[in-house]
């Protein structure tokens, strides 16, 4: 397949709009889609639709293919097990995978204590089994999460989940007990601090919650992204964790990380909190975790991981298929891919720098590794969201051959695959460049 786009139809052209006929009618209307890309299938950084197009992919599946579409080695994987063994419980039964993916992932994780993993098949199954051992192992009910997060949309990771009001509208009452406070914004701070002077006010309003309305001796975990996706890819002050680590050990609460978006080697460190330093009592992946199959991780410390047998299960969580899959994207990813994500992204926000000074509507831009954000404003000296550009930009983009998506109110990521190479970035940086301008007239 080709290594940049090609775009030989209207898009979407005539074989997309029948599946987009047919997705229409049978197809949940829940499901948000910013342009009608209708994929036939991927290698490396490419995607190729139904008519032929083809697609430089920066969002690589919402940050989910680490290692690129199809990895052949990926693929390999996939196939030999395939073959071998596609599914025996890890519930009921045992196999060779599941125990090998557990102990890796186990002297992988951050901190120096031993480690315990349960799977289940994503990131929000992996954040309901959080929640659950915290409860199970601190006899505590409460917890704490952020404004802006994305845990996930089951009724336990939707009642931390504080992203958007449209996905939890019409679902309540969710789970009692869950208490939100700011997430430190360098940007955006909600304590009203200039651009750069956020500090760890977020640290002191829990010290507030805990004196007035939420009994620390209630709360079982303070849940948290070490740097948030879904909420416009913020980077937090740099104390901010270590602040995190030292409120919840003072009170004997647990320290949850979903490093479900921002782990896996995305930020060019394997795990996000490892640019700061601190350790989890529980961490929660996914996404990237095993280049597009569906898996999911919660990675404890063993001595907080003490449930019994049938405490917590999953028939499919571990797939022998998944667990293959996450074993050779593991290997990739620290034989090479994340460093190449470190590098790759110092790359891009080199290439990025001087934007705030050339693009009035550019107001910020922040990254670590392959995790970059351009948030759009209305005016650099107001800050005024402006989603209205966000979405012209990410339209125009798609339509000349880069696959881009938002978050937050009103910002641009770019999360490519970590195999992503420099003439890759300097075609999709070029093409973002004139859709920014085109967003200005």
């Amino acid at each position: 397949m080709e290594r940049l786009p090609q775009i030989k139809t209207s898009l979407p052209g005539p074989e997309a709009q029948r599946t987009l006929a047919l997705d229409r009618q049978f197809v949940s209307p829940s499901y948000t889609r910013d342009y009608p890309l209708v994929a036939r299938r991927g290698e490396g950084m490419m995607v190729e639709d139904v008519d032929g197009n083809v697609f430089l992919d920066f969002s690589a599946g919402i940050a989910v293919v680490s290692t690129g579409h199809c990895h052949p080695d990926v693929v390999r994987a996939i196939q030999q097990q395939a073959a071998t063994l596609i599914h025996m419980s890890g519930t009921d039964f045992y196999y060779p995978l599941l125990a090998q993916l557990a102990e890796k992932l186990a002297q992988i994780a951050p901190g120096n204590s031993p480690k315990r993993v349960y799977f289940g098949n994503s990131g929000t199954e992996a954040m309901e089994a959080a929640m659950k051992l915290a409860r199970y192992h601190t006899r505590r009910h409460r917890f704490v999460a952020f404004l802006n997060s994305f845990h996930g949309r089951t009724f336990g990771a939707l009642s931390l989940t504080a992203s958007k009001a449209v996905q939890r509208n019409g679902f309540g009452p969710l789970l009692p007990g869950v208490s939100h406070v700011p997430y430190p914004n360098p940007y955006r701070c909600a304590f009203g601090h200039g651009s750069g002077e956020c500090h760890c006010d977020s640290v002191n309003y829990i010290e507030k919650l805990f004196k007035t309305s939420v009994p620390p001796e209630e709360v079982a975990a303070i849940v948290v992204e070490p740097v948030q996706g879904e909420g416009g890819y913020v980077i937090p002050p740099h104390n901010f964790l270590a602040r995190l680590r030292e409120l919840a050990d003072r009170h004997g609460i647990l320290l949850i990380f979903d490093e479900v978006q921002c782990g896996m080697g995305r930020t060019g460190k394997m795990w996000a909190c490892d640019h700061f330093g601190v350790a989890p009592d529980i961490l929660v992946t996914a996404k990237g975790i095993a280049s597009g199959l569906p898996l999911g991780a919660t990675i404890a410390r063993a001595d907080v991981m003490n449930w019994g047998p049938g405490a917590h299960a999953s028939t499919f969580g571990g797939n022998p298929v998944a667990c293959a899959a996450a074993m050779e994207t593991i290997r990739l990813l620290e034989e090479k891919y994340i460093a190449n994500a470190a590098r790759m992204g110092e790359y891009i926000l080199g290439r990025i720098a001087n934007w705030r000074q050339k693009h009035p509507i550019v107001g910020d831009i922040r990254g670590l590794g392959l995790m970059v954000g351009v948030e759009l404003v209305k005016s650099q000296q107001t800050r005024e969201p402006n989603p209205e550009a966000r979405k012209k930009i990410i339209q125009r983009a798609f339509e000349q051959g880069v696959l881009v998506l938002g978050c937050g109110e009103s910002t641009v990521r770019f999360m490519p695959p970590l195999v992503v190479a420099q003439d890759q970035i300097d075609f999709a940086l070029s093409v973002l460049d004139r859709c920014i301008s085109e967003a200005e007239r």
